[in-house]
């Protein structure tokens, strides 16, 4: 099955005149961006085939409502953008397009890398358009103020994008899931090898982000357990386009790794002028992508990404299931799924079977659902939602291939290890989000 389906993807690749190249978005498939200042005609409703549950009386306004606020247009929207939502209609087509009687809408929206504007969307979804979740934020910054307008209008906010840790510790709330990865994760893994093979002493170059300081904190954490050193550090405004004064000062550091704790084209921006700079291949140093994903290995290719560790929570060539889905994904988007966008997809399944089995679009009965219902699909196995808000699941580490490993397109990735979800995300007894009762406490 395997092999067939590798025939089957590289005459799909041939058609499209690609062979190996990203295929553009195909116009059949177009963006269904929805302005906060928009009214509710400019939403996307998917999806009409009834599942056979009960009446739309059970949902608030005869609707449920799901909404994504990405980045369609900067540095983040290769890794999120178009592709999540397209995760997230894939999902709602799949379930049927109603849930107990009721269709189900989504609405998308383009932050513009502005929390400002995530913000205004959030309140507007909530307040006027009558959003009952919001299945994903792109970005650290706009997914911590959308989570804590969720938290305050009692409303579910999924996120799969987002990595810093502190969104299911200080910045936790009761309806709010964590639902791919987190720094902490990355830190356990990638970071975990690095040292282990005897890579110990580091230099970051971090996005001046709250993602950028949660990923390098939790690294520098690991790597000073393990008897690793921090030799230095630079920090870099979001779309900084120039890299050169960061990597110069890296190189001068003499560091054996260079940990890259920034994402999207600032982290393939820095990979490249990386590479012109003679850096990569490995010469003296070796990059630590830390937030890297198959996007960008795409984008770079094998000669510039081969030996470069990952940690993943999917790949599309895991097995018969992930290589199903990853195929109508790619029939559709041109390009294969990431890890962010199968989240997309897994937590809105999860969302609309919690409705269903709790017969109502309440927040209280739906999170208490969720929570309750293992997450067991081609994403995630034994997945569990912990009470700080964490999908706690395995998440494995891999490496890239050197070119002459690859045998079809995409195939990039070969799993040096899984580390199981506790060990990846941390034990909850040290979480510090004030949900979480601790040992003694009342």
């Amino acid at each position: 099955m395997r092999a067939m389906w590798r025939t089957a993807l590289l005459a799909t690749m041939l058609v499209a005149g690609i062979r190996g190249v990203a295929i553009a978005q195909s116009p059949a498939q177009p963006q269904a961006t929805v302005d906060a200042r928009q009214t509710s005609a400019g939403q996307t409703s998917v999806g009409q085939t009834s599942v056979g549950q009960t009446s739309a009386g059970q949902t608030s306004d005869g609707a449920v409502k799901i909404g994504l606020i990405l980045d369609l247009s900067g540095p983040y929207s290769d890794v999120t953008g178009n592709g999540s939502a397209v995760a997230a209609k894939m999902a709602v087509e799949d379930f049927g397009g109603t849930v107990l009687g009721a269709p189900i809408q989504v609405m998308v929206a383009d932050h513009e890398n502005s929390t400002d504007r995530a913000g205004a969307i959030a309140r507007d979804w909530f307040s006027n358009q009558h959003v009952d979740a919001i299945m994903d934020v792109s970005g650290s910054p706009e997914a911590l103020i959308v989570q804590a307008i969720g938290g305050t209008r009692h409303k579910i906010v999924s996120l799969s994008a987002p990595g810093a840790v502190r969104l299911t510790n200080e910045a936790c709330t009761a309806t709010s899931i964590h639902y791919v990865f987190d720094t902490e994760a990355i830190a356990q893994t990638v970071g975990s090898a690095l040292i282990e093979r005897g890579d110990k002493s580091w230099f970051f170059i971090t996005v001046d982000s709250s993602f950028g300081y949660d990923l390098e904190s939790n690294t520098a954490a690991i790597v000073m357990e393990k008897g690793g050193t921090v030799v230095g550090r630079a920090r870099h405004p979001l779309d900084a386009h120039d890299f050169t004064s960061y990597l110069a000062r890296a190189q001068q550091s003499k560091a054996q790794v260079i940990g890259l704790a920034n994402a999207g084209t600032d982290l393939g921006d820095t990979i490249k002028q990386a590479a012109a700079r003679g850096m990569i291949p490995r010469q003296q140093q070796v990059f630590a992508a830390l937030a890297m994903r198959i996007n960008g290995i795409h984008a770079l290719g094998l000669q510039t990404a081969q030996g470069m560790m990952v940690s993943e929570s999917f790949y599309w060539d895991a097995d018969d299931a992930t290589r199903q889905w990853s195929k109508r994904f790619f029939d559709r988007v041109g390009k294969m799924p990431n890890s962010l966008q199968a989240g997309v997809y897994s937590s809105t399944m999860h969302y609309l079977r919690a409705v269903a089995q709790a017969e109502t679009d309440d927040t209280d009965a739906v999170m208490a659902a969720m929570r309750a219902a293992p997450i067991d699909d081609f994403f995630a196995h034994g997945g569990r939602i912990r009470a700080d808000g964490v999908m706690v699941h395995d998440v494995n580490l891999y490496q890239v291939k050197m070119p002459a490993e690859s045998h079809y397109p995409w195939d990039y990735y070969k799993k040096i290890a899984t580390v199981p979800g506790d060990q990846a995300f941390g034990p909850l007894a040290i979480s510090k989000c004030p949900l979480v009762k601790k040992e003694g406490s009342p």
